[in-house]
């Protein structure tokens, strides 16, 4: 039998992450994830700063934004493939899926195909605990 966790520890664990993921830096890149543990691939196509109270407290098992995760003028031209979030002190990194908003995706955007100068806008981040 695999181990299983309860609502309660499940939002907990979620909640150990504002502390990590606040003041961060969030990346907007083109191709495939190579794995949170991996060197970034893909090119930046937007970078946000993440607002210093970046999640509501987790409910559920699940985690979203506290906030409006916008760049004003993005850095290069392509199609979002996957998003990257670093911690302030970059030693601690989520990877997940970009797609349009109502996409499904772990994160959403408000367009997925970004021109340079164009705004980025996040409308939708859900982080959910396994198990």
């Amino acid at each position: 039998m695999a181990a299983t966790l309860n609502i309660a520890l499940k939002n907990d664990l979620l909640d150990g992450i504002d502390g990590v993921f606040n003041s961060g830096t969030l990346d907007i890149r083109t191709g495939s994830a190579p794995g949170a543990g991996n060197a970034a691939t893909g090119t930046v196509l937007a970078s946000i700063t993440l607002p210093a109270d970046a999640f509501n407290p987790a409910s559920g098992g699940t985690k979203t934004k506290n906030g409006t995760w916008q760049e004003l003028s993005a850095n290069a031209t392509g199609t979002a493939g996957y998003f990257r979030m670093t911690s302030a002190d970059t030693l601690r990194v989520l990877e997940g899926t970009v797609t349009i908003t109502g996409g499904g995706g772990d994160m959403q955007i408000d367009n997925t195909s970004i021109a340079t100068g164009q705004q980025v806008t996040v409308t939708s981040f859900t982080l959910t605990s396994g198990n």
